[in-house]
């Protein structure tokens, strides 16, 4: 067997035959194999979102059902990405230098500022090389970096939409016996998310002043301070959605004159209030097929989350002006009981593409439909029912969880935005399962009071208590009061409006 070369390779001298030849070699097969080498081994570290297998592994390791918002930071600075990244002798000063900037963020102990100083450098470089970085971004102190540390902080920016994401994955992540997910780490990491990308420090949060979501969310409009707020606080304009709840001539007078913007200044306010989203839940829980839900049951959730803005869009880029990157908004819904903080369904919710929500849409109304028997005609009807309110900028999200064991649970979906404060909501049920008759068959309840047969009680709560008491310790830790409506409910449908905060203390029933 032999190889046939070109005559021109034979007919030179044999030094610079033999040279070309190891160039052809080396340029066509071994450079292309190695590039190949290095790709393959280097791809193989990363998942599908680009995160790398280790960063995965260590946020499990460290995910614990009880972590509290304030520790989900330490949580998120020990992905191998950040890990990974370089720490420069000619980074020491500026770190210095930024660390006095952003101590006050860093929960160190007043009372043994040394010692804790002390141990916060003792850390690995990179760990405080990260922490300081995010801290000087949420502060707004990005401005004193160096040209060096500018380059670093704007990596580890772009790689921060991403890592939250997986480490709100591994937060739901099935663990528990009944194969449920964990509720107050999966808050702490949105609110993480949500102050990322506003640039809009921790400490805003805590509750204080009579407002129990703290000035966090004031601070992501523009030209807002933390001297502004305190002026509207002086016209008793303490929550966001007091704010947003007056009509512009209101509201350009109170920037104007109270809070001392300029004309321009409140115009720019009113635009980004504008593209700020409403969210309101349309949820039930049931047995196919059945009319009640018993132990053990197969239970199907449906749930309409429908988006309203003042400016009439419903795909929209959040506004985030100290974000340097693309970012759009994405939404979690969860189904929880925050008393044994446990997630039961999650899942995540998109706006920006409509026919994509269409398709889904239609073929799940489609196939629950077909599955229950109805006729053509009314699989029509429904679907494009479905459809239109897809257009009008609604999603459907449905899911399956195994019915838990007879009695009634409280049950609560939060709608949790990843982009903006202020924008989430909650809503709160009852769910009754039944207990399983001995042959099987559904056991006919009669309806007792508002209670009806299909097991599912609405409960209207103020937002502040149960969202105080399990899902941030930002928020005022202070006895609120109740206020419980319960709605007829019937054939297993569970209708309920949620369109304020978490935090605004108002569930508005349909």
């Amino acid at each position: 067997m032999g190889i046939a070369l070109p005559k021109f390779l034979l007919n030179m001298d044999g030094a610079s035959g033999g040279i070309m030849l190891l160039g052809i070699v080396g340029l066509c097969i071994l450079f292309p194999l190695m590039i190949a080498v290095i790709y393959l081994s280097r791809s193989s570290k990363y998942t599908g979102n680009y995160v790398m297998h280790q960063t995965l592994s260590t946020y499990y390791y460290f995910m614990k059902p009880s972590l509290a918002p304030s520790k989900v930071m330490d949580v998120f600075i020990k992905a191998a990405e950040y890990m990974e990244m370089p720490v420069r002798r000619s980074d020491d000063e500026p770190l210095q230098k930024l660390f006095v900037a952003v101590r006050s963020e860093l929960n160190l102990d007043l009372k043994n500022i040394r010692t804790e100083q002390a141990k916060f450098w003792k850390q690995h470089p990179s760990l405080v090389k990260m922490e300081l970085l995010i801290q000087a971004h949420l502060t707004r102190e990005s401005f004193a970096l160096s040209p060096a540390l500018v380059k670093d902080y704007r990596h580890m920016l772009e790689l921060a939409p991403r890592l939250l994401e997986e480490l709100v994955k591994i937060a739901l992540l099935p663990r528990s016996p009944h194969g449920f997910g964990w509720l107050r780490p999966a808050i702490g990491v949105v609110e993480l998310s949500q102050s990322i990308i506003q640039a809009v420090p921790l400490s805003a949060r805590k509750a204080g002043g009579g407002n129990s979501e703290g000035i966090a969310p004031f601070l992501q409009l523009p030209h807002f301070s933390e001297a502004t707020v305190k002026k509207l606080a002086r016209k008793k304009i303490r929550a966001f959605q007091e704010l947003c709840d007056m009509s512009q001539v209101e509201r350009a007078a109170l920037l104007t004159q109270v809070a001392g913007l300029s004309e321009e200044e409140a115009q720019d306010v009113e635009l980004v209030l504008e593209m700020v989203p409403t969210i309101e839940v349309d949820i039930r829980c049931e047995t196919e097929g059945e009319e009640g839900i018993q132990e053990g049951d197969v239970v199907t959730m449906y749930a309409w989350v429908s988006l309203q803005r003042r400016s009439g869009l419903t795909a929209a880029l959040p506004h985030a002006p100290f974000f340097p990157f693309h970012r759009e908004e994405n939404f979690w819904l969860l189904l929880a009981d925050t008393a044994s903080n446990e997630v039961w369904l999650s899942q995540k919710v998109s706006f920006m593409d409509e026919a994509t929500a269409i398709t889904a849409a239609s073929k799940a109304i489609q196939d629950t439909q077909e599955a229950l028997g109805a006729s053509p005609r009314e699989i029509g009807v429904a679907v494009r029912e479905a459809v239109e309110r897809v257009k009008k900028g609604s999603r459907l999200v449905m899911g399956k969880f195994q019915a838990p064991a007879e009695g009634n649970h409280n049950l609560t979906s939060f709608c949790l935005c990843d982009a903006w404060i202020g924008c989430d909501s909650k809503t709160s049920f009852k769910l009754k399962v039944l207990k399983r008759s001995r042959a099987g068959t559904r056991a006919h309840v009669q309806e007792e009071g508002p209670v009806a047969e299909d097991g599912i009680e609405e409960e209207e709560e103020e937002e502040e208590e149960e969202y105080d008491d399990y899902e941030s310790e930002y928020s005022d830790d202070e006895e609120e009061e109740k206020n419980k409506g319960k709605g007829k409910v019937a054939n297993g449908a569970a209708h309920k409006k949620a369109d304020s905060d978490i935090d605004s203390g108002s569930d508005v029933d349909e």
